[in-house]
């Protein structure tokens, strides 16, 4: 039997979840944004609470923390992602001949790495700073690249396995490899002390307004 293309999808995407989904994270990721761009007490303490606790943690815990800081250097990095995503451009035109959503999904992924690495430029919020530190990091803090990149890249593949409904296996297996990643490469950032919470939080939400975004443009384009 003949698979139809990954451009003619087998049913449309729910727009309205979309909308709903852009909306909510749009709003957070400003609010966010703008409490950590004033630097808001409360939150700045917030975040030095749990970054005092969770290096003290990684002092002790040496041998977790090497652990943890092969993941995030090699298995969520972002250029790990974003080579992720090119195999999958590749993919989608060697073997579909989907150029629309092969060009769809690369630009998306460029797209979030500008909006990324401008927030970092214009926020200028400095990264932790430690007097026996376990890690080091370039750039400024906000929003955290790992965490964003991963969401973008990973939410995008999954959206377009449930797109075009795949098997229950595969789909859950994703799903799962997913969220481990997302979170754990968050996680990873804080507990390493080259990031604050907030960085993290704000990476996820900023890389699931993409990811919501970019849904909404693929439908328009199917419509």
């Amino acid at each position: 039997m003949h698979s139809p293309p990954v451009d003619a999808p087998p049913s449309p995407p729910d727009h309205h979840t979309a909308v709903r989904a852009a909306g909510v994270l749009g709003a957070c990721s400003v609010l966010l944004l703008t409490l950590v761009a004033v630097r808001w007490r409360p939150l700045m303490n917030f975040d030095g609470d749990i970054a005092d606790t969770t290096h003290r943690w990684a002092v002790e815990e040496s041998g977790l923390t090497h652990a943890f800081r092969i993941l995030t250097d090699w298995v969520w990095d972002p250029w790990t992602m974003r080579l992720l995503c090119a195999v999958v451009v590749v993919w989608l035109v060697w073997r579909r001949s989907a150029w629309w959503t092969a060009i769809w999904l690369a630009v998306t992924c460029a797209v979030g790495t500008l909006i990324q690495q401008s927030l970092k430029a214009a926020v200028d919020r400095p990264r932790p700073v430690w007097q026996d530190p376990v890690d080091t990091a370039h750039f400024a803090a906000y929003p955290s690249g790992h965490a964003m990149t991963a969401t973008v890249v990973l939410g995008l593949l999954l959206w377009l396995l449930h797109h075009h409904d795949v098997g229950r296996t595969l789909w859950r297996t994703a799903l799962t490899l997913s969220v481990v990643s997302v979170l754990g490469v968050g996680l990873t950032r804080i507990w390493l002390g080259v990031h604050w919470t907030t960085d993290v939080l704000g990476g996820w939400l900023l890389g699931g307004l993409v990811v919501a975004v970019a849904v909404l443009v693929h439908g328009r384009r199917e419509a």
